[in-house]
């Protein structure tokens, strides 16, 4: 397995406290006894989540299982707030979702460049003797501390962005199929779960378009219970806009094929069949007319389908022009 590839870390983040806020009186020269002018503490630092173009995985944070954050400074005499604790800012992958580690549920969903989530928010500062004057106490002795910050321990998860996800058991050809629709070079091989982790390529479609396909790892019968990669695939094909099902010409019965990856998808999310699906019947060079006519008859209805060849290169044209069409429809 690709070891770079990180899609599951659990991190500790402990945000900073807030400073405490102060109690002074003002004195100088000439005032003996002044007014309070014990100034605010300073919020403590927030640990904060931001989406980047730049990772397309959690890696960076494999091992780094603490995050903290400093704590907020105290105020000062002369009404003077104490300084920020720096905030700690995590860039993650778009795709990513962040989860409270004891109760799994989902806090929030990192998809665009620049979203910021605090996924540990700083304690507030104290307030300094200074707010606390009023007219019946005009010399007030009383000042807060600041809020302490929290720790929570948060599992963050990627799920892969793209528009086209390539769905289909191992071997069907679509590490292939990636490699020469776009710049991508995933690993390929003559054996089943060649693919262990998500490759993305960008799709150039005419001069000035292009939309990102994933190659996701092969689906076995049973993966929706976590069978083969199970969970670990299927997630991944949730933010894909469409579903290329990728059958290979001889298989042994290209309809049942089909019917067990979309029943897989089925147990594992029903949203998931609300997706568009298209259907490429790979390694058609081996076809004659005949055969290909044979194995129309078969196809599942209501389906859009195509023959195309990775390896001969043949249909990917026409395929990029359904992809397209369905992305914008």
């Amino acid at each position: 397995m690709d070891s770079n590839f990180i899609d599951y870390v659990k991190i500790c983040c402990r945000s900073g406290a807030g400073g405490a806020g102060s109690m002074h009186f003002h004195r100088d020269k000439s005032t003996a006894k002044g007014g309070p002018d014990g100034g605010d503490g300073g919020r403590g630092g927030h640990i904060i989540l931001r989406g980047s173009h730049q990772h397309w995985t959690l890696i960076h944070l494999k091992y780094r299982k603490h995050v903290i954050s400093p704590n907020g400074v105290p105020g000062d005499a002369g009404n003077r707030t104490g300084a920020r604790g720096e905030d700690v800012i995590l860039d993650v992958p778009l795709g990513t979702i962040v989860k409270d580690a004891e109760t799994g549920n989902v806090e929030c969903e990192i998809v665009e460049e620049g979203q910021t989530f605090i996924v540990a928010p700083g304690g507030r500062g104290g307030l300094g003797n200074a707010n606390f004057k009023n007219s019946v106490n005009q010399n007030p002795r009383h000042h807060q501390t600041g809020e302490p910050g929290r720790e929570d321990w948060k599992i963050l998860e990627l799920k892969v962005l793209a528009d086209v996800g390539f769905v289909g058991f191992p071997n069907a050809g679509k590490s292939t199929l990636l490699s020469v629709l776009s710049a991508a070079k995933p690993e390929i091989a003559d054996y089943a779960f060649t693919t262990l982790t998500p490759n993305l390529g960008i799709v150039k479609y005419g001069e000035y378009k292009s939309f990102i396909a994933a190659d996701i790892p092969g689906i076995i019968e049973g993966a929706s219970e976590g069978k083969g990669l199970g969970h670990r695939f299927l997630r991944h094909i949730e933010r894909n806009s469409i579903l290329l099902f990728v059958i290979p010409a001889d298989s042994d019965d290209i309809k049942k094929e089909y019917k067990i990856l979309l029943s897989e998808l089925e147990k594992y999310n029903p949203d998931l069949l609300d997706k568009k699906i298209i259907l490429a019947i790979n390694k058609s060079d081996m076809l004659d007319e005949e055969l290909e006519a044979e194995i129309k008859k078969t196809l599942p209805k209501k389906v859009p389908y195509i023959f195309i060849s990775a390896m001969k290169k043949q249909g990917l044209d026409k395929l990029k022009d359904m992809l397209w069409k369905e992305l914008n429809s």
